[in-house]
């Protein structure tokens, strides 16, 4: 099913149009490798996919990704982040006609009555591109939840708090090394009795599955590791890397590596060396709940390596009340 307005129109995603959707993220001026089709399809048995793709013409100006659940359009539960993904050619006036145009899209399905969205933060746009915030206020969408992460600006990095220095120099006596690794095995056994341990979670990703999004994207999702003298993994984290940010993901530690400020010396040579280049080092967020919980022992530690907030926003839309 598609609509048409004047001379924008509104499909449904399907596998044929992989490469013209994938073309037009890396092109985009939101748009990372998350929402590239290889990166959202590999949990696409968990989710039913409803992306869009928004044409004037026959030409793509924005795509939308997406998937339905119960009553709500989402875009995307899957994901960090979502919402339009936009052309350096898309203006305001034009993503006020586009939302008009999904909103009677998406009124058309039976049983839906809500969009549930997640815009791209700011950091993380290749060139300004909040036209989608303004349209979801003129449509009077709600913030629904609010989640916050520890970002560093990398050319003027706050230094490390005297608790952080300090773990830094027993890392440095203990004489531990840090180096980017392929062992995501032996890594995910330490990250999946951590999260056991101390959270009662276990990892979203399986190690296959974080395996399989390396070898498809080795230029973004990178493991990097700290190793004790005997040369056994003691802690690390995945870098999720986009043009402008080097994002933190599972950051995990052996008690003696908590001990001896395994993870401090990691981020010291992240921040300070590795990725002293990227605009921002986002260390992630610090909540539950959809942000109503804030974790201020996980929090206290990332402001400690310079981290302030920036925020990751969910907004809802009802269909039946923005007319």
């Amino acid at each position: 099913m598609s609509i048409t307005t004047d001379s924008l129109k509104i499909a449904p995603y399907t596998s044929t149009l992989k490469h013209e959707w994938n073309e037009f993220v890396r092109h985009s001026k939101n748009g990372t490798f998350l929402l590239e089709r290889d990166y959202m399809d590999y949990h696409h048995n968990r989710f039913n996919d409803y992306s869009l793709l928004i044409y004037k013409g026959k030409r793509i100006i924005a795509l939308l990704p997406g998937h339905i659940q119960g009553d709500s359009f989402c875009s995307h539960n899957g994901l960090t982040y979502g919402g339009l993904i936009m052309s350096n050619q898309t203006t305001t006036a034009l993503t006020l006609d586009i939302f008009e145009l999904l909103l009677n899209h998406l009124r058309e399905i039976d049983g839906l009555t809500k969009i549930i969205y997640r815009p791209t933060p700011s950091i993380y746009h290749r060139y300004p591109a909040e036209e989608d915030l303004y349209a979801l206020w003129r449509c009077n969408a709600q913030l629904i939840g609010r989640k916050v992460s520890s970002v560093i600006e990398q050319k003027q990095a706050l230094p490390f708090n005297t608790l952080r220095k300090r773990k830094l120099r027993n890392a440095f006596n203990a004489a531990y090394r840090v180096s980017q690794d392929n062992d995501f095995a032996s890594y995910w056994t330490i990250l999946s009795d951590n999260l056991s341990d101390r959270h009662h979670a276990t990892p979203v990703h399986s190690l296959e599955e974080m395996v399989r999004l390396s070898q498809l994207f080795p230029d973004n999702i990178r493991l990097f590791t700290v190793r004790d003298l005997s040369k056994q993994i003691i802690a690390g984290c995945i870098i999720y890397e986009t043009d402008r940010v080097a994002h933190t993901q599972y950051i995990a530690s052996t008690a003696e590596g908590r001990e001896n400020g395994a993870v401090d010396l990691l981020f010291n040579y992240l921040i300070h060396t590795h990725y002293l280049s990227k605009d921002f080092f986002d260390l992630g967020t610090s909540v539950e709940d959809g942000g109503w919980i804030l974790n201020e022992g996980l929090i206290f530690q990332k402001e400690g390596f310079g981290g302030r907030a920036i925020v990751y926003d969910t907004y809802e839309l009802l269909l039946n009340q923005s007319k």
